[in-house]
């Protein structure tokens, strides 16, 4: 699974996802991509998740881009903990995706299985999503 190396802080406050995506949001190595719909956290099970849907169905052709990294360290508490005693420890790590972030991108495969497998991807995440070609193909 994805994971930073290291990290200047072990725990990170929430903060919020408002507006859309102002960087990452136009297709950059591929002529297919993958793009999200609207704000939200998607954990690196859910970004590996949909990565193995669309490698198993074109059968390990063509070239898939991973353009998100979950960077933001998510905590939890454990169970049956009372309220209060500070803040819990670091469980999983996320990434944070505005609307438009495009997600993944593929090339050196037709249309039309570009399009099933990033629609059997995007199944994998907790985002709406939308099939992008690039201009000029």
């Amino acid at each position: 699974m994805l994971m930073p190396k290291r990290t200047k802080y072990r725990k990170v406050r929430k903060g919020k996802i408002r507006g859309p995506a102002t960087r990452g949001n136009t297709i950059a190595h591929g002529s297919y991509a993958l793009q999200s719909l609207n704000n939200e956290r998607i954990t690196s099970r859910q970004i590996e998740a949909a990565r193995q849907a669309m490698t198993r169905y074109v059968k390990r052709g063509g070239q898939i881009w991973i353009r998100i990294f979950p960077h933001t360290p998510v905590t939890k508490k454990p169970q049956d903990v009372k309220m209060g005693s500070g803040k819990g420890s670091p469980e999983y790590f996320a990434a944070k995706v505005h609307m438009g972030t495009v997600l993944f991108e593929m090339d050196g495969v037709s249309e039309e299985v570009a399009r099933e497998a990033m629609r059997l991807a995007g199944h994998k995440l907790p985002v709406k999503t939308k099939f992008l070609v690039k201009e000029g193909r």
